[in-house]
């Protein structure tokens, strides 16, 4: 598995938002963007599914684990894997620290995105 340069970690930390596709069933095809919120933590990349488990876009990643993510204009092929458990409590500290004052961010900290993390790297 390749590691992110650091200009990809940082164009990734300095933008809001992240849009991930993961594969589709047929394994070639991109699935449909979904925005995300993505952090940098400890040189990974994560992201939460905020509606947990059930999300469209956390099933197909976990079920194809490959697709594409957009950031910054640019296109990343990556690999989708659940996230270690171990990670939640940075994830949870990385969201404060990135989106201060949001009210999205206890959203992102509780069970059901909890359980829907995603360690992203590039393939």
């Amino acid at each position: 598995m390749s590691s992110w340069s650091p200009a990809q970690l940082r164009a990734i930390a300095e933008n809001a938002d992240l849009f991930v596709s993961p594969f589709r069933e047929d394994g070639a095809t991109y699935g449909t963007p979904t925005q995300t919120w993505a952090l940098v933590v400890d040189g990974d990349v994560y992201v939460r599914a905020a509606n947990g488990q059930q999300s469209k876009w956390y099933q197909a990643a976990i079920r194809q684990k490959a697709g594409r993510v957009r950031v910054a204009g640019k296109y990343h092929e990556v690999i989708f894997e659940p996230a270690d458990s171990g990670v939640g409590a940075a994830v949870d500290a990385a969201y404060e620290e990135k989106y201060p004052g949001s009210s999205a961010v206890p959203i992102m900290q509780g069970d059901g995105p909890r359980s829907a993390t995603v360690r992203i790297s590039p393939r």
